[in-house]
């Protein structure tokens, strides 16, 4: 499936987890799914403790990632 098909996934409704990307118009926003995965959870484990989850919500939750992490210049924070 390519980035473009997974990213068909990602859905955003006001009504649904206060407008935040989520999976399919599930309760389930892509920010969480990264921070499983990024905890070091594996598919397979999100899968089993998620059954409403399949595979490529969770590849699709990563091309989102991906997909936002493209910026053209990064500029300090100065506090």
């Amino acid at each position: 499936m390519s980035s473009d098909e997974l990213l068909r996934r990602i859905t955003v409704d006001a009504d649904i987890c206060h407008g935040k990307p989520c999976v399919r118009g599930l309760r389930y926003p892509v920010e969480f799914l990264l921070e499983l995965l990024s905890g070091g959870m594996t598919f397979e484990q999100i899968l089993a403790d998620y059954p409403d989850l399949e595979a490529d919500d969770l590849r699709a939750a990563c091309a989102y990632g991906a997909r936002l992490s493209r910026v053209q210049q990064m500029n300090p924070v100065l506090t």
